[in-house]
């Protein structure tokens, strides 16, 4: 294991040669027929680092395999959900054996119940919960019942916060301190936007003022549990429990999107990491084991106002599929395991401090922040990255690289500086220091010509 020493280790200047990528070239370019930018999610055209995406072909445990055949030591995940690894039997074994019955009724079945209760008996911070296809229309959901609830229809959401792409949250920051947003997506009605309020994260007073400003018109708050959809934005706890005190002096709710950090950080979340109670709290793919999944979920007073108990709509013919449920029962139970958490987080901290001190060592401006197993390799001498503009934007040319020599020593990271990684269970010490080698070794390069 590395220790103290890292620094002692000499220093690489040689670039790997690149990987074959010559299968998932040509599947890239088929695709580019069928697809906008030959691809079904933006990020995944790998336009932020070198070369054409990798079609993956594989996954099993921490591992995967692209359509050339080259294996990966995965930190991915599907972005996050995977906390298992890849293709964990007891979830495989589960969906096999729901599927025999069917995959789809568009009615209730037991499953439904079943994960329900066994989220809710193990998550305080959720009384009645609402299963939805995805993180997206998780938060969705939430917004209309935060603004059916209230009878209000601005909301406060934070620039570097993302939170999935329905209109009104497609939303940047406008001209300003406190002022309506921009729209950040064509196809995003002005109007949308002038409902959506965008403040700096880590900033009280510019939240006071917008209360101040737009009082008794906001009908929520949304942050993202620990903001890791632009770098790894940690908040003090104190902020936190500011967000909740003003909400709650000013008739407004306090939405925690935990589509990352739910069931990761540990099962009840970034709730339970701060220790503050959010009035509605979202939930992603992890629930399912990477299914396409999501939920919400609040007080039985707040959520009783959901169709067709309330006047609030909201439907999905796939919600609480059985495939998804099956996938969601088997692996929250795995994750309800005594000392899950705690091994997962030793071993999460161990891999970065230990990255962390080979970059200090060597003197390199690099800082590796983590919270839970969720880790963000950032090339800045900054203690601390609180707010989106923090971000050193011209640093990620040293990400570029970096992803680049990783890919070529058999280690993925997501195609995207501002993309935070994962371990999960699978990940082994074996992995983990050889990983540990890789990214020594890509660190420098990097700086070679410092």
């Amino acid at each position: 294991m590395f220790s103290g020493n890292e620094g002692e280790l000499p220093v690489n200047t040689g670039s790997k040669p690149d990987i074959s990528r010559e299968k998932s070239a040509e599947l890239f370019e088929k695709a580019k027929n069928y697809f906008p930018g030959g691809v079904n999610s933006p990020v995944r055209a790998f336009k932020s680092v070198h070369g054409t995406p990798l079609f993956i072909q594989k996954g099993d445990g921490c591992f995967v395999w692209d359509a050339d055949g080259n294996q990966f030591i995965d930190f991915c995940g599907s972005w996050g959900p995977l906390i298992l690894g890849h293709n964990h039997a007891k979830v495989r074994e589960k969906v096999t054996e729901v599927m025999q019955n069917g995959m789809s009724f568009g009615a209730p079945t037991a499953l439904e119940n079943e994960l329900a209760e066994l989220i809710i008996k193990n998550n305080k911070f959720v009384e009645k919960i609402r299963f939805t296809s995805s993180g997206t229309e998780a938060v969705m959901s939430a917004i209309r019942l935060a603004r059916g609830y209230t009878g209000r229809d601005k909301i406060i959401k934070f620039e570097g916060c993302y939170h999935g792409h329905s209109d009104s949250l497609l939303v940047k920051a406008g001209s300003g301190l406190v002022t309506f947003g921009e729209t950040s997506s064509a196809g995003v009605p002005k109007a949308f936007a002038q409902e959506t309020i965008v403040l700096p994260l880590n900033d009280t007073a510019a939240l006071e003022q917008a209360f101040a400003q737009f009082k008794d018109q906001v009908a929520a708050v949304i942050i993202e549990g620990i903001p890791a959809n632009n770098g790894l934005l940690m908040q003090e706890a104190s902020y936190v429990e500011f967000l909740q005190r003003i909400c709650k002096e000013n008739g407004a709710l306090l939405i925690f999107d935990e589509v990352i950090t739910g069931f990761r950080l540990g099962f009840e979340g970034a709730a339970a990491y701060y220790g503050v109670k959010p009035d509605i709290v979202t939930y992603g793919k992890i629930i399912g084991g990477g299914l396409p999944v999501g939920m919400y979920g609040a007080s039985a007073e707040i959520m009783n106002h959901i169709s067709p108990d309330g006047g609030v709509y909201q439907a999905g013919t796939l919600s609480g599929n059985p495939v998804a449920m099956a996938a969601g029962i088997a692996q929250l139970t795995e994750l309800l395991r005594s000392g899950f958490y705690k091994d997962l987080n030793n071993k999460t901290s161990e891999f970065a401090e230990s990255i962390q001190r080979f970059a200090t060592a060597r003197n390199y401006k690099v800082r590796v922040f983590y919270v839970g197993s969720i880790f963000w390799i950032a090339f800045t001498d900054r203690e601390k990255i609180q707010a989106a503009d923090d971000i050193e934007h011209s640093s990620m040319e040293k990400f570029k690289v970096m992803h680049r020599e990783l890919l070529n020593r058999g280690i993925y990271l997501g195609p995207s500086g501002y993309e935070v990684g994962f371990v999960s269970a699978a990940h082994t010490k074996i992995e983990l220091e050889k990983t540990k080698r890789a990214i020594f070794d890509s660190l420098d390069v990097v700086f070679r010509n410092k």
